[in-house]
């Protein structure tokens, strides 16, 4: 008899364990699963654009060209450089950058959020022309940990910024005692919000729902998503007329919201919008 119920007990024992990891196991599923959603959610709040453009200060050089690699971002609290997108990468001239001269390096969507620093990654084909004669520009790190612009700014969805690298040729360009030269940049970078954006929700839910914005001479629109929420990007200052419009199966009557005004760098929200018969 004894024998019979120390087994019985194993087998509970056992069973008890099994249990444990099982529940276990689930809890681990279940925060993996959280953690997914999580990050799908960091994604859903929007996405800015943004774009890179280089201009120069004149300089007492005949030519100062520089060999742009590649341009990426930090953002705050993360030590992850982010790719903007596909660079126009390339040797350019810096003292033909001037008299509202510029090119665009990189214009491309990235996500939201507070960026702290944009880094200008060079190559190896750097150099300075002086009186005819072209003489190779070191630059320190710039090929490994890039040109570091300290820029803390805070990028909203569906707003395009234009940030500005202005190179001080005169300033940046260090005369060694052997003759040589090197590149220790001094640049300004500065940040225009070039739009708006327009941002709400429509109910009901479940129906293929447009809002276009209109004022006459620039039209943009955009569906809703599966909860709702609408962002218009890249919209231009001014006053606009908001049409909302469910598919016509929905049987719904449009909405129009009047007098919607876009400030440059802000976002207009509309609130939610309730479609009727």
């Amino acid at each position: 008899m004894f024998a019979v119920q120390t087994y019985k007990t194993k087998i509970i024992m056992k069973m008890k364990r099994i249990a444990s990891i099982a529940f276990a196991v689930l809890l681990v599923l279940g925060f993996v699963a959280c953690s997914n959603d999580d990050s799908s959610g960091n994604v859903d709040e929007g996405t800015a654009r943004m774009s890179v453009k280089l201009v120069d200060a004149p300089g007492d050089y005949d030519n100062v060209f520089i060999d742009v690699q590649d341009v990426v971002i930090k953002y705050n609290g993360s030590e992850d450089e982010v790719s903007i997108g596909e660079v126009n990468g390339g040797v350019y001239d810096l003292l033909t950058l001037t008299g509202g001269l510029s090119v665009v390096l990189v214009d491309d969507e990235i996500p939201v959020g507070s960026i702290s620093q944009i880094r200008l990654i060079l190559g190896d084909n750097n150099t300075v022309v002086v009186d005819g004669e072209t003489y190779p520009l070191a630059t320190p790190s710039a090929q490994q940990s890039g040109l570091k612009l300290q820029v803390n700014e805070t990028l909203e969805a569906g707003i395009f910024y234009e940030f500005i690298l202005d190179f001080d040729v005169e300033e940046s360009i260090v005369v060694q005692g052997n003759g040589s030269y090197s590149l220790k940049p001094v640049i300004r970078a500065s940040t225009t919000a070039e739009t708006g954006s327009i941002s709400g929700a429509v109910l009901p839910l479940g129906f293929q729902t447009l809002v276009t914005a209109d004022n006459g001479i620039t039209q943009i629109s955009s569906y809703v998503n599966a909860s709702g929420d609408f962002v218009l990007s890249g919209v231009p200052e001014g006053t606009y007329t908001v049409t909302v419009e469910a598919e016509p199966l929905a049987g719904l009557n449009a909405a129009v919201v009047q007098n919607v005004n876009v400030t440059v760098g802000e976002v207009t929200t509309l609130g939610t919008i309730d479609l009727e018969l």
